[in-house]
Order: structure tokens, then sequence, then C-alpha cells
């Protein structure tokens, strides 16, 4: 199998930590960054090697972006979409459904999928949606409904939506398509200007009856839970692929604390030797070990088929809340030990501080982590 250095070999590594600054500062898409991870192959870290991909496993496909986001974690968290819909039709192929084949021999062939799935005000994520889809003469459904947080919005190709067919009133169900970058009725905003992770370019995205035609219409679900394995492929790659980038961001904090320990003085002595200095940098790294074995932990159960039954949405809520709360921690301890300097803009920890604080944002919640825990745990509320 091919391995994350060979496919991120240490010269694209430094060319893409380069830019990452430039990108910040005038929060312009990562376009150089994904031309040469284009060419590199990148986009099919999944696909089989008799497709033109690389046929990378899920914990493989972790570590690569583990080492992107440790360069450049905007653009890790960006491609993280793409690789989420890869993912999933890795993971289905696996048990045998093909329904999704063509997102990984397209990706081969460079075309970029985005996820077109976030809504204001829609907490019950993949199991509810407030966008209209409208059923079609011939099987398509037109979409009509608002996307947020859609990264890749200057470059995707192919966009993964869904929508609500209320058609029949007692019976609702949830449609997902592929939708080409060429259809009517789609307009990306041009609205992005946040605090961090801003090369990502996750734009609002407006559907106005884009017509996905039935042939890359390929989900119907319930409204509410339920454990279709699509969704479930959709939730976990998600969770996983998105750890995975913030265990990157601590992994790359972490180096930057140790380099910064050695240079700063304390007493007129390398604060490396300094023992509180070295307690603070000992609790980062405990917390990184153990977000790194859980991380590869999980993609392995996902890789291999293991059943947790309904122990494994709990589980991965659990790992991306644990995870992003183990990086800002770690960042913070970085900050800490490199002292006012990292405040400054243009470090690359003041970068990694704004960044890293995304990860609050992404679902799932520590709310709802909390809650889909509290179930697994003790039961539902009584009553409910």
């Amino acid at each position: 199998m091919t391995s994350p250095e060979e496919i991120l070999p240490p010269g694209l590594l430094e060319r893409i930590r380069g830019r990452a600054a430039g990108y910040d500062r005038e929060n312009t898409f990562f376009a150089e960054d994904l031309e040469e991870l284009r060419t590199a192959g990148y986009l099919a870290l999944f696909t089989p090697k008799e497709l033109g991909g690389s046929g990378l496993d899920i914990p493989a496909a972790v570590n690569c972006q583990r080492r992107l986001a440790s360069a450049a974690p905007a653009t890790a968290l960006a491609v993280n979409m793409h690789l989420v819909w890869c993912g999933v039709a890795h993971l289905l192929a696996r048990g045998g459904d093909n329904s999704l084949s063509f997102v990984l021999e397209e990706a081969a062939r460079g075309e970029l999928f985005a996820f077109g799935i976030s809504e204001p005000g829609n907490s019950a994520v993949l199991f509810d949606s407030k966008t209209d889809a409208v059923p079609q003469e011939g099987g398509g459904y037109a979409f009509t409904g608002r996307k947020i947080f859609t990264s890749l919005s200057p470059a995707w190709t192919r966009l993964g939506i869904f929508g609500k067919d209320t058609s029949n009133p007692e019976e609702p169900r949830l449609v997902f398509g592929f939708a080409d970058r060429s259809t009517d009725g789609i307009t990306a905003l041009d609205d992005w200007n946040t605090m961090g992770m801003r090369s990502s370019q996750s734009r609002t995205t407006l559907l106005d009856n884009a017509v996905v035609p039935a042939g890359r219409i390929v989900r119907h679900t319930p409204v509410g839970p339920h454990s279709d394995a699509f969704v479930f492929g959709i939730f976990s790659l998600f969770e996983t692929l998105l750890s995975a980038v913030y265990a990157g961001v601590a992994e790359r904090a972490l180096e930057l604390c140790a380099a910064a320990a050695e240079k700063r003085a304390i007493q007129g002595q390398p604060a490396s030797q300094d023992p509180h200095t070295r307690w603070r940098i000992a609790d980062a790294a405990i917390r990184l070990d153990g977000v790194l074995l859980q991380l590869d932990a999980v993609a392995r159960d996902l890789e291999g088929g293991t059943d947790h039954g309904a122990r494994w949405f709990p589980r991965l809520s659990g790992l991306k809340l644990r995870t992003t709360d183990a990086a800002r921690g770690i960042v913070e301890t970085a900050m800490q030990v490199a002292g006012g300097s990292g405040y400054f803009r243009g470090q690359e920890l003041e970068r990694l501080y704004r960044d890293v604080l995304a990860g609050m944002f992404h679902p799932s919640s520590e709310d709802s982590a909390h809650d889909s825990m509290a179930k697994a745990v003790l039961g539902p509320v009584t009553g409910q």
C-alpha cells in the first residue's frame, strides 16, 4: 500500500505549508495547493489502484489527512469533504454496495466532490432536511434550499446534496444526490470571512430548483434516526476524517511548542529545562497520545467492519469531541510555552490557534455528543 510519505513527500508538504499564511492573510482559496494535490493523486486516495487511485484504506487516509493538516489545516479541512464522499463509496463497496462507485472513478479523473449537507437551524443534520426535494418526471428531483459551510466552493465540480420529499405527507423521505457544477439553480455566495480556516472558502450555497437527474440520485432514507448504511457512512467518515485534521493540527502545535521551549530562555537557561514547562509539554503529549490511539482504533474498526451496534454513534461523536477539545488545549499550551511572540499576527501558532477554534462548530456538537452517550449508557429519558 502506498504510504502517506509517498503521497505527501516533504517537498510538497513544505510548499503547501509555505502558502498557508498567504491564503489566510488574503482570505483566498488554496488553488495552488489543490492543483498540486490533484497532480499527486490525492483526490483518489480511496480509489482502487486498478481504477487509477492509491487504493488506501481508512487508517491510511486518516494518516494522510493528519500529515496534510500539520502543514495547512484549512486545506486539509476542505479536502476532507471530498474525501468523506470517497470514503463512503469505499466503505459501501467493502460491504458489496457499489452504488457510489462512480465517485471513486470520477475522483481518479480529477473531479472534486463537495459536501452540501449542513443547513442553518437543522440540528437533526442527516436525519431531516429544510431543503425541498420535489420529484420530477423521470425520477430526478428539484432541490430548493440553503446549504452552509460548503467547503471547496470556488472549485468543486460535484456537489453532494440532500433534501426532503414531502409529496407523500404521511411518509416523507430524504433524498440524496450529486449535482454537477453546471446545474442551473446553484449559486455560491461570496460570504466566507471568518476568524480561522479561511482558505477553505466554505461559502453558503443557494439551491433554487436545482435539478439532479435520476441517474445521480443515490439514496432515499426515512426522516428521523435510522441505521441506513449510506448515512452511517457519511457520519462515520465525516467524524473520523475531521478528527484526523484536528489531530494533525495538534501534532504540529506540539512540534512548535517543543521548538519554542528550546529557543526561549527562563532564568538564563532554555525553557526546555524548566520543570513547569516540561510538565506542560508532557501533559500536551499525553493528551495527544490518547487521541491518536483512539483515532487509529476507530479507523481500523470502520475498515474492518467491526459491529459496535448502537454504540457506533456515541463512539464517533465522542471521538470528534475529544479530538477537537484536546487539539484546542494543546494549541493553547503551545501558545503558553512560546510566550507573547506567538500572539503576533503572521506567526504559525497564532494561525493554528484561530484554525483550531473551528472544531467547536462542526457536528457533532458538545451537547449532542453527550446526549448520544447518555442514551447509550443510561437509556432514553423516561417518556421519550
